[in-house]
């Protein structure tokens, strides 16, 4: 039994140790996260042997007054490798924001083929313009004076103080396509390796 408390002991320093090393830089990643997946491995086996004897790994740390905060960090509660935890952080990051990106491109073609199908109505128009705005303000990479945020809004703005049934002019409907199309091509230039 207390050659498997050594064991667990062992694991849990080698562990913070480990981790405090990537941290540094002192090794790559690619040496990290193979050995990393080794000692969460051995500790998952360890701590099910080992589950009646010491049921709790927090109380073991404790008792033989071990600082090992990443040590259980990536053992206990993340049970991954830090190297693959920010792998997939960022790649449904990188998910997320194409994802809002679609939408805003959606709701910038909507919004101008509504126009063009001479749909002129305030309640028709304020739905399509007041969705591309909360689009736009989803997306963190926009800055918060882009110029198709601050159109959008004043556009809405105005719809706002108008009735329902109300019409734009062919020359406000005009002005919007044109502030639309605009703010579209902003958009497109303020996106990350736009046009490659």
């Amino acid at each position: 039994m207390y050659e498997n408390f050594a064991e667990l002991y062992a694991i849990i320093k080698a562990t913070e140790k480990l981790e405090k090393a990537y941290v540094r830089d002192i090794i790559s990643s690619k040496e990290y996260e193979p050995e990393c997946q080794k000692l969460i491995a051995h500790f998952k086996t360890l701590a099910s042997t080992l589950k009646d004897t010491v049921p709790s790994i927090e109380r073991f740390v404790d008792t033989y007054r071990m600082d090992c905060p990443a040590a259980l960090n990536r053992l206990v509660v993340s049970g991954v490798p830090a190297t693959v935890e920010h792998r997939a952080a960022a790649a449904a990051s990188t998910t997320t924001s194409a994802a809002i990106v679609a939408e805003c491109v959606q709701n910038f073609i909507t919004a101008m083929d509504s126009l063009k199908l001479n749909m002129y109505a305030v309640d028709q128009v304020y739905p399509l313009l007041s969705d591309l705005f909360a689009s736009l303000n989803k997306l963190t990479i926009l800055p918060p004076d882009f110029e198709g945020k601050t159109k959008m809004k004043e556009w809405i703005s105005r719809l706002a103080k108008m009735g329902a049934s109300d019409e734009l002019t062919e020359q406000q409907a005009r002005q919007l396509h044109f502030d639309l199309e605009s703010s579209y091509n902003s958009f497109m230039a303020a996106l990350p390796n736009a046009g490659t």
